[in-house]
């Protein structure tokens, strides 16, 4: 005998909307809000916090040069540096409160502020 023979019509349904609820908590608690502000940091030491709602450049001195970071439409990247492998530039946009891009070799980050912060599995 199968397990769906065991079943009634309210099994089912219980169970469907008790997978339906898991799905709606994990995306409203891993997601974040969206950020309000970008806290560039040069050297561990705050270069700069900016607000995200006006586009822009920003030019950051580090440890070997010069990174510019980049401000659209509500999203921030480090969209050059004079690190040698470019990971921090090759992470592309930040949306959301709690994302942070690093550029360890030059010493600079950035990361994104808001009301909330976003949750991963190191967080909770």
């Amino acid at each position: 005998m199968s397990l769906m023979q065991h079943l009634k019509f309210g099994d089912i349904l219980l169970i469907m909307v008790a997978a339906f609820g898991i799905v709606l908590l994990s995306l409203k608690i891993w997601s974040g809000a969206a950020a309000e502000r970008a806290v560039i940091r040069s050297g561990g030491k705050i270069f700069l916090d900016v607000s995200l709602a006006k586009d822009q450049q920003i030019s950051v001195p580090g440890h070997l040069g010069i990174s510019i970071v980049s401000i659209v439409k509500h999203r921030a990247r480090i969209s050059s540096d004079p690190s040698p492998r470019q990971y921090c530039v090759r992470q592309g946009w930040l949306q959301q409160a709690g994302e942070i891009a690093l550029c360890l070799p030059n010493q600079v980050s950035v990361e994104l502020v808001g009301r909330d912060k976003k949750y991963d599995s190191l967080s909770y």
